[in-house]
């Protein structure tokens, strides 16, 4: 796969682009409608589904307060258990270990449990750089890679794609890079899958080296967690001589039992099962058995960045389940890829400020990402506070920009607007203004609010237009309150009425 998210426009262009094919619009509304019916389904089995909530959101809280605690628990478990352990600052260091572990043991090829932390650093396109092919090993990576494309899910990868469209990719690209899909292959999804296991199966049985993330790691025990649906993990897991976890540093859990409530919250809130399929756990080497040379990347790559923010670190809780995807109205309009980022959606939106810092123009766009409606939410399995982590992460934005040689033209009117509050007299000129400005605007269009109330229609101008082409402006008042409590003494002389019994009227 060559395409990557670098260079990725900010969001309100990318979007703009996304919401103009109709078939992608489509194809995420069918996707995740389908999603959040059996999510909804089988949450509305556990009667005590609020308070394993609750304590999802305190295992991993628990587990993030004490981070610097657990890691060391955890490398000192899994080192005492025959595995290599190495810390990576950030992607170029965690890429260069894998690279040179597969060098070490002669490979140029490795096969890959779908790993989104591997995603996030680039791990292929690394690889490639040092002659080694990376195989995605789960059905909607490997339709995502044969298709040169980019994941726009965080659980389904290739959710932008209908079933015809990966009929298509698997005849034109699987021969190019393995066993060919079959002349006669058809668009129905058994087959497809079919034709992924035979293409599979020569890779699994061929590859000596293997890399996958994890879903949780254990600190007690030094046991790592990857849950999946397809057997293409425990393929990867126990075939291949070599196994190489890319892990980030807030996946750790400190006890075994602590997994307990993260396993029963995790399948039913991505994809609306009762329980996982495959959930596979290994710890370290064991002889005779699985791989015999384990080593394990803990990796930052600016998780502590988002650690130190005392509001953004409860997004270091996600269990990478993309409820909160399927929910959002923003998300299923637009897709993944608007994002520019392999975290997409609610999580992406604030998971890529916290970690990435601010003052890239992409990465800020993200807080914006959102309506702020709060289904994200309510459908987060361990209790993340979007809406509120957006909100503050909008305020980081507009922080970051206080000292900009060319002022924003929000920044602007704030300062207009506290320059006008800061005096009586100055507040009193305004008022006069805007009476003024309340006749020459309805002269652009005029239409009535609920209660009488006037509104200006579209105004001329690119920022003005674009602004009043979707919104109501309502006009101001022609009399301010202050006038109308001179003019009629408090209202005992106009019969109370604060708009000078006018229907469109009203008090500023």
């Amino acid at each position: 796969m060559s395409a990557t998210f670098v260079g990725m426009p900010a969001f309100p262009t990318a979007a703009r682009s996304a919401l103009a094919d109709t078939q992608l619009r489509h194809n995420l509304a069918h996707a995740t409608s389908t999603i959040r019916a059996k999510r909804a389904a089988v949450v509305g089995e556990v009667e005590e589904w609020e308070e394993l909530r609750l304590a999802g959101a305190a295992v991993k809280e628990a587990a993030l307060r004490d981070l610097d605690t657990h890691l060391v628990r955890l490398e000192e478990s899994l080192t005492a258990r025959g595995a290599t352990v190495h810390w990576a600052r950030n992607a170029a260091e965690a890429n260069e270990i894998v690279a040179r572990v597969a060098r070490d043991h002669g490979a140029d090829e490795v096969v890959k449990v779908k790993s989104m932390a591997t995603q996030e650093i680039g791990l292929n396109e690394a690889l490639a750089e040092h002659g080694i092919a990376a195989w995605e090993t789960d059905l909607a990576e490997l339709i995502v890679q044969l298709g040169d494309d980019l994941p726009s899910h965080i659980l389904v990868p290739a959710i932008h794609r209908n079933r015809a469209e990966v009929r298509e990719i698997f005849l034109r690209a699987m021969g190019e890079v393995g066993r060919p899909a079959p002349a006669d292959l058809t668009d129905e999804p058994a087959v497809l899958a079919g034709a992924a296991r035979e293409h599979l199966r020569e890779k699994f049985l061929r590859a000596k080296v293997a890399v996958s993330g994890a879903n949780f790691a254990v600190a007690e025990t030094g046991t790592l967690v990857v849950v999946e649906s397809e057997g293409n993990g425990r393929m990867c897991l126990t075939l291949p001589e070599v196994l190489i976890s890319v892990v980030g540093i807030e996946k750790v859990v400190p006890t075994f039992a602590e997994l307990d409530p993260l396993l029963r919250l995790l399948p039913r809130s991505s994809t609306g099962e009762r329980m996982n399929p495959y959930t596979s756990t290994w710890t370290g080497v064991t002889p005779g058995d699985g791989p015999q040379e384990v080593h394990v990347v803990l990796l930052d790559n600016g998780r502590t960045r988002a650690l130190a923010d005392d509001v953004g670190r409860q997004a270091l809780r996600c269990i990478r389940c993309s409820a909160c995807l399927n929910a959002c109205p923003v998300y299923e309009r637009t897709g993944g890829h608007a994002y520019g980022s392999v975290y997409p959606g609610p999580i992406g939106a604030i998971l890529n400020p916290l970690m990435k810092g601010t003052g890239d123009p992409q990465t800020d766009s993200l807080p914006y990402a959102s309506s702020l409606c709060g289904a994200c939410f309510e459908v987060c399995p361990v209790r993340i506070d979007i809406p509120e982590v957006l909100v503050h992460l909008r305020s980081k934005v507009v922080d970051s920009h206080r000292d900009d040689t060319v002022p924003k033209a929000e920044a602007v009117a704030m300062k207009a607007a506290a320059w006008s509050f800061g005096d009586s007299r100055r507040l009193g000129w305004v008022e006069r203004a805007s009476g003024v400005a309340g006749r020459l605007l309805t002269r652009f269009g005029r239409t009535t609010l609920p209660g009488g109330r006037s509104a200006a229609g579209r105004i001329p101008g690119p920022g003005a237009a674009a602004w009043t082409g979707a919104r109501d402006l309502p006009a101001p008042p022609r009399e301010s309150f202050r006038a109308w409590w001179r003019r009629t003494d408090g209202g005992r002389a106009d019969g109370g009425r604060a708009d000078g019994g006018r229907a469109d009227g009203g008090r500023s």
